[in-house]
Order: structure tokens, then sequence, then C-alpha cells
């Protein structure tokens, strides 16, 4: 007879009622400040996975535990640990290489920065806020914490990232505000000059290594307040700090003389400058000093792309906690085809199918993972289609242009007519 009950000692991990309320109710500040960022630096790895247990181990919880342990594994379940993907581990390797150049340059008056495209869904700002936190913890465990670059008797706070968001209408005074706001330094008041040697100074000051800039696809070349965007983000080049812009297709933004995308050999290609938008020669100060990085999707039409999506599956698969789950759930029959086929193999949305999938599991008492259930769950459009290679940057359609609408000349006095001789 085999037992069934739970072992005294399996529940001593799971947090009391009042912790799990704590951690369901507690603010999250956002990480365009530098609370935020912090926060998110401390805690991105602290969540522990609910205790596995069997449905009929389960059953012999008390009510009050049960209510716990399930409220738990819910938690557990929505947050799905962020894998270290092959498309993950190319922007990965490159922002380390870059930040270990950059950060060890003596002497160069401009550093090589890193723009990292894709499309939405892909985990851009979640892989790149990773790599960058990762850095900072191993850059103040060399310096004890302290700014290496700190005046005696100041008390500046010491902050080697500053991450902030592009605004939705950029401006160069508004760029620069968003980024004082990040460590509540003050900007009323202050014209453009000064507000540029603000920000230069604040980022001295507290020691800034890297300025992520989230969400840079909201500029558009074809205005002239964003070109002086780009031109003051050039300008923040030079201040020994490591620039790192991400957002959704940024060739195709003209950032980089709207580049295409070359599908045979899978890397991103410039037009001709005399076909450039952008003024002059003055465009490739970005081309030169960025380098580009296309976050992709899932691929299944190779081996290794294949077994990629299924170890990814695997790994989602051993987080889970549903009472009824099995080895193979996710990664077994058929399950990866469909999965691939619902998501189009963009992580985010497989992400939230997954997540959305254990939610009903869980409250229709099924407690399991199959395409009937997943079918229930929406995702947005059903008929998910990725762009395909040859549209990875492809411009917008150009209006066609209106025929200018001609005169009526019907009412016009022509003169007198000749009259025809007889």
């Amino acid at each position: 007879m085999t037992d069934t009950t739970v072992p005294r000692d399996l529940l001593t991990g799971l947090p009391s009622r009042r912790k799990i309320a704590e951690l369901i109710l507690s603010d999250t500040p956002s990480r365009d400040t530098f609370a935020g960022w912090q926060h998110f630096r401390a805690t991105r790895s602290l969540l522990v996975p609910a205790q596995r247990l069997s449905a009929a181990q389960w059953r012999t919880l008390a009510p009050r535990r049960r209510d716990d342990y399930d409220t738990y594994r819910q938690m557990t379940n929505v947050n799905l640990p962020l894998q270290q993907t092959p498309m993950a581990q190319k922007v990965s390797r490159l922002i380390d290489r870059r930040l270990n150049a950059n950060t060890r340059k003596k002497g160069d008056p401009t550093l090589a920065g890193v723009m990292v495209s894709g499309w939405g869904q892909h985990g851009k700002t979640a892989t790149v806020c990773r790599v960058v936190a990762a850095f900072e913890d191993r850059w103040l465990r060399l310096h004890n914490s302290v700014n290496p670059a700190s005046v005696p008797g100041t008390v500046d706070l010491h902050s080697p990232v500053a991450y902030v968001q592009a605004p939705v209408t950029a401006k160069p005074k508004s760029t620069c505000i968003t980024i004082l706001n990040f460590f509540k330094a003050p900007s009323r008041g202050l014209n453009l000059p000064q507000l540029v040697r603000q920000v230069a100074e604040s980022l001295r000051d507290h020691g800034v290594k890297v300025l992520i800039i989230d969400d840079i696809n909201r500029l558009r070349m074809h205005r002239a307040d964003d070109q002086d965007v780009l031109d003051l983000i050039r300008a923040f080049m030079g201040l020994d700090v490591t620039l790192i812009l991400t957002g959704v297709n940024i060739p195709g933004t003209g950032l980089l003389r709207e580049a295409r995308w070359h599908a045979k050999q899978r890397s991103w290609v410039m037009p001709p400058l005399e076909s450039t938008r952008v003024h002059g020669l003055e465009v490739t100060q970005t081309e030169r000093r960025f380098e580009l990085v296309e976050l992709d999707r899932f691929r299944t039409t190779t081996p290794g792309g294949i077994q990629a999506f299924v170890n990814h599956l695997q790994g989602i698969e051993e987080h889970l906690r549903l009472l009824n789950a099995r080895a193979g759930m996710l990664t077994e029959g058929t399950m990866p085809e469909y999965l691939m086929h619902r998501t189009g193999g963009v992580v985010g949305l497989l992400g939230r199918l997954i997540e959305d999938g254990c939610l009903e599991a869980m409250a229709n008492g099924r407690e399991l993972l199959d395409e009937s259930l997943l079918d229930e769950i929406v995702i947005g459009r059903d008929d998910l289609t990725h762009p395909p290679d040859s549209e990875v940057a492809a411009p917008p359609a150009k209006p066609a242009k209106r025929r200018s609408r001609g005169r009526n000349t019907v009412f016009d006095d022509h003169g007198p007519r000749d009259h025809a001789v007889g």
C-alpha cells in the first residue's frame, strides 16, 4: 500500500499566509527609477517554486493549508523562469563582450553601443535587463559597491546601470528629463544646454556605465525632433557610458537607413547611402557606433531548432506545479508541434498560453495541460502568423499621391469663335 500522506517537512518551505499575501499585494516599482531598477536587480530570481505534490498528497492537507499551497503554486505557474534560449544567448554574448571591452577601455572618446531589435513579445527587454543586471552584480562586487569615480565627501547614489524608456513623442528636452527622472535629479526651469549638462553630470556622479533606452522604435527619422534626439543619444556615447537601445523593428524606423533583412544571409543589409532619407553622412555615425542584433523567435526548420524548442518546453514543464502533471506533458506526442502552431515560436506568447492554461487547469480541477484545454485559451489573434523573413524589415507602404483636381472650365469665356467661310 502506498503512503500518500504529506511528509512532515515537505511544506516547511511554504511561506506563511501573511507572507504569501505580501508577495501578491506588494507594489513592484517601475524599472525607470533608481529604486525600481534596484528592486528588479535584487529580486529577479528570488521566487522559489512551490513544492511538488501529487493529487493524493494534496487531499491530505488541512483546508487552510491547501488554500495556501494553491495560491503559492498559482504564483509559481504564472512566473515562468527566463530561460537562456539560443536566441537570447546570442544577445547576451554580444552585450557581455561590449561591456567587458568598454569598461576596460582607457581614453577612447566614444564607446560603441548595442541595438537589440525584434518583434513584439520576443523578450527583448527581459533579456537585456537580465544580462545588464548580472553585469551590475559583478561590477559592484569588483568595487565593493563603491563608485570608483566618486568624489570624497559626496553621498551620490552609486548606479552602474540606468534604465529609461524613450518618450512617446521624443524631443531632446523630454529625453533629458526622462533620464534625470531616473535619479530624481532636478530639471525644472532648465533650458536644453543646461539639461544636457545636468544629464552628463548625473551619469558621471552616479557612476553609470550602462544606459538602457527601451522602446527606441518610437523615434521616426522623418521628424526633425527625432533626428535631434538621435544626435543627443550619439553625444551621450562620449560620456564613458555604453548605450543599449532596444525596440521593435529598429531597421524599419530609419535609425539605420531602413536596413533590409537578407533571408539567405540571415543578417541586416544596408541600402546605398544615397537612398537614405536622413540628411548627409551623419547616419554612418549611428551605423558604425552601434552593433545591431536581432532577437529572433524559435524556428523548427532544422534539427537544432527543433531540439532547442523542446528543451525550452522541458524547462517550462519542470517549473509547473499541477497536481496531475506527468513527465512529457509539454514535450511528447504532438504537443510541441501544437504549441509551435499556436504561438509561432514567440517566447512571450508561449509563456502567456502556458500560464493561462495552468490557471484554467487549476480552476476546472483537471490539473493537467493538454491540447483540448489549451484550445480554450485565447492569446490574441488565433490565426497568429509571424512575418516571413522577406518582410522582417519591410517599410510601410507609401500612400498613393492624390491627383490634383483640375479646374472646371465649362463656364470659361474663350472669346469669339471664328465662323467657317462658305
